[in-house]
């Protein structure tokens, strides 16, 4: 067990508890995969800082902070039981939890995803379309009868649903769409994004039998489709503006810098969570510097 993870065990809830084991279920250092892109919606709708802390931005963040990472992996280990069987994560590391077949886990994931529906008044209808599209590739990315992680491609295409809170955040406070080359370039984001992370994933993936993009790729070929793929949402994202451009643009520098060095992606994919959470604040930062000073 990391350093890192000691500590985060010495502060969390034990996982031989029910809290504690959908704490653990719900990857903590990830949560602001999903939270991260709410946050940064917001300030991007906002006008004024007043717009940045309302009933349904606060709701918003919190939901997509825990409730939505617990429906998100608890789907993906209830279906994936037997090939975390595999999956050194799961194990010895002691990074992630298995899936113990527990009912009431079941339950749970269920009754936090119609939590979600709890928006649904509160919306545009756009957003209503943004919110059901999000549960929806949730689900089936890890669900049969798509099961789309078990498709080349198909599963890095559907992981765009991490940008979706960030949509969804907009609409709630510009009751507009963001624009369209910022969503497909943070669509592009999120597909290397998770093709990066399915790398370690590659030998246990292939001793169950499922094929990612990652495995049908190999790790030399996933890393330069991450890289083209960082890339070519860079140039989207610099379209909008060059400032966007360029914050994107560390990525794919990420992604060289890692082969260059000749990094083990194993230990690489765990500062991931770094690297996105600087990111994010940088643009977070901005977009207050705009309308506190531009």
């Amino acid at each position: 067990m990391s350093e890192e993870t000691e500590r985060l065990a010495a502060l969390a809830p034990s996982e031989q508890s029910l809290v504690g084991y959908l704490f653990w279920l719900s990857r903590p250092r990830f949560w602001f995969y999903l939270a991260g892109p709410v946050v940064v919606g917001v300030v991007y709708a906002a006008d004024s800082v007043s717009e940045f802390f309302t009933p349904l931005t606060v709701a918003l963040f919190a939901y997509f902070l825990v409730p939505a990472n617990v429906f998100l992996y608890g789907v993906n280990d209830i279906y994936d039981a037997d090939v975390d069987e595999h999956n050194p994560k799961k194990s010895e590391e002691g990074k992630e939890v298995k899936y113990q077949g527990d009912a009431v886990v079941v339950m749970v994931v269920f009754l936090l995803t119609a939590l979600g529906a709890l928006f649904v008044p509160f919306l545009p209808v756009e957003g209503i379309y943004v919110l059901a599209l999000f549960f929806a590739l949730g689900a089936e990315y890890s669900a049969p009868p798509l099961r789309l992680k078990t498709t080349p491609f198909l599963d890095s295409l559907s992981n765009g649903l991490y940008i979706l809170p960030g949509v969804l955040a907009y609409l709630a406070v510009a009751r507009t769409f963001p624009p369209l080359l910022a969503v497909a370039g943070g669509w592009l984001w999120t597909m290397a994004m998770h093709t990066f992370s399915a790398v370690p994933d590659i030998e246990p993936d292939s001793a169950a039998g499922i094929q990612t993009t990652a495995t049908f790729l190999g790790e030399r070929g996933a890393l330069v489709y991450c890289g083209v793929c960082w890339l070519a949402g860079a140039a989207l994202m610099a379209l909008v503006h060059p400032f966007l451009g360029g914050v994107f643009a560390v990525y794919p520098l990420f992604v060289l810098g890692i082969v260059a060095a000749d990094v083990d992606i194993d230990r690489a994919y765990w500062w991931f969570p770094v690297l996105n959470t600087l990111a994010g604040m940088v643009l977070t930062m901005a977009g207050i510097w705009v309308i506190l000073y531009g």
